[in-house]
């Protein structure tokens, strides 16, 4: 693994980082940063998996160790990340309850994929 820089927030995260699994090897790199910046709540984060053209993973904020500069370490092996998941398009009842914040965030990142595909 190669210097992944001094530690930053998720919102200096950039498109192209490098991700790291706990053992150091390269997953992919990001793709997008899941969050919801209005409430500052990091969600996850889309990783473009290798070797390109790869496909798509999601690592949920708590599978993210650490965020650097040029370089995200995992808390856990490529293996534990899982594809993002469409959100339902079936309408919800009138009265049930409101999207939470990482519903909210996987939908918003859903959305950015899909225009992107």
């Amino acid at each position: 693994m190669e210097e992944i820089g001094p530690p930053i927030a998720y919102l200096a995260l950039r498109e192209g980082t490098p991700v790291y699994d706990r053992d150091g090897d390269r997953v992919g790199v990001v793709e997008h940063v899941v969050a919801d910046v209005a409430l500052d709540i990091f969600h996850g984060l889309i990783v473009h998996t290798l070797p390109l053209p790869g496909h798509h993973l999601f690592a949920a904020a708590d599978q993210v160790s650490e965020l650097h500069e040029r370089g995200v370490l995992l808390s856990v092996g490529r293996g534990d990340l899982h594809e993002p998941r469409e959100p339902s398009t079936a309408p919800g009842p009138v009265d049930g309850p409101a999207e939470n914040p990482l519903q909210a965030g996987l939908r918003r990142a859903w959305d950015w994929l899909s225009r992107k595909l």
